[in-house]
């Protein structure tokens, strides 16, 4: 028969078994927290070995929302999934420009993509800003161009775009960008992955090292 657990346990009783079932594997928090909790989102496993983080890419994140750092998604799917509550208790905001009329009709007059013109729109924010991209290549793309173009320097890039085309060039080329950044190396990634590492930074509730 299953177990009945109470809402409240369900979270701590599922990431008991992901630590059992990791055998022992564990990392430094807070990066443990984003690679327990992708598991948990996805159910996928893939996601202990396929996680590439730049040096102390977590504890950057966890400060920087802390301090009240911004967030822009590329699809209303990540930006859904963050919990705004809690970052703006911290004083950031969750943007995604996806669905504004100007963004639209920019892209249709370009004849690019809607993530593409996003992106650019993004770049005119103030103060530090983390972009979590789970489905737009294109977005993970421009964001790279726009770094090398010396437009931006994101604080903290989230490259998790899932799928087929460009995937794996686009993470490629935000890993080799100069910036810091948390990706799901290969194919695999989606919007839940990306608001669930901005969840993860949220949610953590430990010490971090100032050093």
């Amino acid at each position: 028969m299953a177990e009945i657990f109470e809402p409240h346990a369900i979270e701590k009783r599922s990431m008991e078994i992901i630590t059992s079932e990791l055998n022992g594997r564990t990392w430094p928090e807070p990066t443990f927290s984003v690679v327990r909790r992708c598991i948990h989102t996805s159910a996928d496993f893939d996601y202990a070995d396929n996680l590439r983080f730049s040096d102390k890419a977590v504890e950057l994140g966890v400060k920087l929302l802390r301090s009240g750092a911004n967030i822009v998604t590329d699809t209303m799917m990540a930006f859904s999934g963050i919990n705004k509550n809690r970052l703006e208790s911290y004083g950031g905001k969750a943007h995604c420009f996806i669905k504004d009329q100007d963004v639209i009709e920019e892209a249709k007059r370009r004849n690019c993509t809607r993530a593409t013109v996003s992106m650019e729109k993004a770049a005119k924010l103030e103060g530090p800003v983390i972009f979590a991209i789970g489905n737009a290549p294109t977005a993970l793309i421009r964001i790279a161009e726009m770094i090398e173009e010396g437009i931006m320097k994101p604080a903290l890039v989230i490259g998790a775009p899932v799928g087929f085309v460009n995937v794996v060039e686009s993470k490629e080329m935000i890993m080799k960008a100069g910036v810091p950044f948390i990706v799901p190396a290969g194919r695999k990634g989606g919007s839940n992955i990306a608001a669930t590492i901005c969840n993860a930074m949220l949610y953590y509730n430990g010490e971090i090292d100032e050093a």
